[in-house]
C-alpha cells in the first residue's frame, strides 16, 4: 500500500520526492473552474507534487497551477516542468532546444505559474533533436542547477532508448519515463535498473498506458494514444482476469505496479476532474499481496527479471 505522505529521496539532489504526484497533461484541455478545482482537490488531499509543462494546453497547465496554487505556502509542494517548446503567439508550440529557447521557456515558465522556481526542470520529448539537448539545452540545465535555480534536472520521454544515451553521457538527476515501463508492459526495465545502479531516480508516468489499464477493456480501448490492436488488447483482459481473481481491480494493479522497481521514486497519475483524482487515491489504499506479482509472473504476464516485492 502507497501512502499519500510517503516520500523518497533522489540522492543526487537531496530532495524528497512524493511517492505519488498529479500529472497535469490533459489539464489544459479542461475549462479553468475544473482544472483549478482538480488541483486544489488533490492538494488537499495530500498530493504536493505536480507534473506539468509549456506543451499542456499551450501554457493552460502551468497557469492553471499557478491560480490554483497561489494561496499555498510555495514550500508545501513540487513543481517540475519542462523545457524544449515555445508557446507561440497563436497557442502553438515550436521545438526549441538552443540555450536562448531554454532560458526563454523557462522564464515563460515562472510567469504562467506565478512562482520564482521550480524545483524539477525536464528537457521535453527531444526524439529528434538529441544532439541539440545533448550538446546545448543539458549545459543550461546543468548552470541553472548549479546556481540554485532549479534543484533537479532530468529529461522526460516516451521512449527509455534515448533516455539510456542521455543517462551515459550528461549528468541527470532523474528521468521522467512515459507509458514503458506499466502493468501491460515493462520493455523499459534494463534502463530502469541502469538507474538503479547509478542512483539516478525515475518518475512515471503513462501507466495506464493512455487509458487502457484503466478502462473496461472494449474495443474502444486506447493504448498508447490510439485504439488498442488485439493482442494488447487480448494480454489485457488476461490481466483483468488475475486481477478478478484476486479480488482486485486491473487499474488498482495498475497504479501499484510500478512503485516495485527500487529506482522509482514516484508515479505521476493524470486526472481531468477531482472525482478521477479520489479515484486514484481510493486505488492506492488497497493493499495488493505479493503472491498476486509472482501469479502474474508465472502466467508469463510479466517480463522476467520484473521485481515482484519492494
Amino acid at each position: 500500500m502507497i501512502g499519500i505522505q510517503d516520500k523518497k529521496l533522489i540522492s543526487r539532489a537531496n530532495l524528497y520526492l512524493p511517492r505519488h504526484g498529479l500529472g497535469t497533461g490533459l489539464l489544459g484541455e479542461q475549462t479553468e473552474k475544473t482544472a483549478i478545482c482538480t488541483i486544489q482537490t488533490a492538494f488537499s488531499q495530500g498530493i504536493s507534487f505536480f507534473d506539468t509543462a509549456p506543451l499542456y494546453g499551450s501554457g493552460k497547465s502551468e497557469q492553471y497551477l499557478g491560480h490554483a496554487l497561489s494561496v499555498v505556502k510555495r514550500s508545501n509542494f513540487l513543481i517540475a516542468s519542462k523545457v524544449g517548446r515555445l508557446v507561440q503567439a497563436d497557442g502553438s508550440c515550436k521545438f526549441d532546444f538552443s540555450r536562448d529557447g531554454v532560458m526563454r521557456s523557462l522564464e515563460q515558465s515562472l510567469k504562467r505559474l506565478k512562482m520564482d522556481y521550480v524545483d524539477i526542470l525536464h528537457i521535453h520529448d527531444p526524439d529528434h533533436h538529441y544532439k541539440q539537448a545533448l550538446d546545448e539545452a543539458y549545459p543550461v540545465l546543468a548552470e541553472l542547477r548549479a546556481q540554485g535555480v532549479v534543484k533537479v534536472i532530468g529529461v522526460g520521454m516516451n521512449q527509455w532508448q534515448m533516455l539510456r544515451n542521455f543517462a551515459e553521457n550528461a549528468d541527470f538527476d532523474c528521468f521522467l519515463l512515459a507509458g514503458r515501463y506499466t502493468l501491460l508492459e515493462q520493455t523499459a526495465l534494463p534502463f530502469l535498473n541502469l538507474c538503479a545502479a547509478r542512483q539516478i531516480a525515475v518518475i512515471l508516468g503513462g501507466v495506464f498506458n493512455s487509458g487502457i489499464l484503466a478502462s473496461d477493456l472494449n474495443q474502444g480501448a486506447h493504448y498508447n494514444y490510439h485504439d488498442a490492436p488485439r493482442d494488447i488488447l487480448e494480454k489485457a483482459h488476461k490481466l483483468a482476469a488475475s486481477c478478478h481473481d484476486m479480488g482486485l481491480s486491473l487499474k488498482a494493479a495498475a497504479l501499484h505496479f510500478p512503485y516495485l522497481h527500487k529506482a522509482v521514486s514516484s508515479v505521476v497519475v493524470g486526472a481531468t476532474t477531482p472525482e478521477e483524482v479520489l479515484d486514484n487515491l481510493q486505488n492506492l489504499t488497497i493493499d495488493v499481496p505479493a503472491e498476486f506479482w509472482n501469479t502474474l509472473k508465472i502466467k508469463g504476464l510479466l517480463q522476467e527479471g520484473v521485481p515482484t516485492s519492494r
